[in-house]
């Protein structure tokens, strides 16, 4: 096919060559132009099915990745709920940071920094303990976060 578009007339086969190379293609059977080209077709179609199978599996995959650090990070039934594609109206978000943190523990004791530690995050559990919200942890620590009450 390519060398019938060929720019150059003498480049391209004449339709002796063409039926030629059908015939070698055939093994020398007797077929039709028509069933040659079903054939192709079939062929052509099956790598399509075989790519979409392929693309489907990968996408499914991704989308289970997704849904696991989804689920990482906010509680299951937020979770649940955002995938029906319910709109959140209102969250808040709480993340926490001890400043200097890293210069402190490189140069404490680690039971220095379990007792550095204990001490607000206890103090911040006894807090959460008394409204309605939820920790999460995510990478870098826990945070809380207000239950999933609010939906549109």
């Amino acid at each position: 096919m390519k060398q019938c578009w060929e720019e150059a007339p003498e480049d391209r086969p004449s339709v002796d060559q063409i039926y030629s190379q059908f015939k070698s293609i055939n093994q020398g059977k007797k077929t039709s132009f028509a069933d040659s080209m079903l054939r192709l077709l079939e062929k052509y179609s099956q790598n399509l099915e075989d790519l979409i199978q392929e693309r489907t599996e990968e996408l499914e995959l991704k989308r289970e990745k997704i849904e696991r650090l989804l689920c990482q990070m906010i509680p299951l039934s937020v979770a649940e709920v955002l995938k029906m594609g319910v709109t959140v109206e209102q969250v808040t978000i709480y993340f926490s940071n001890i400043v200097g943190f890293t210069i402190i523990s490189a140069l404490s004791e680690p039971i220095e920094v379990v007792g550095l530690l204990n001490d607000p995050y206890m103090l911040f559990d006894a807090v959460l303990g008394s409204h309605d919200v939820c920790k999460v942890r995510i990478p870098g620590g826990w945070h809380s976060i207000p239950p999933f009450t609010t939906v549109s």
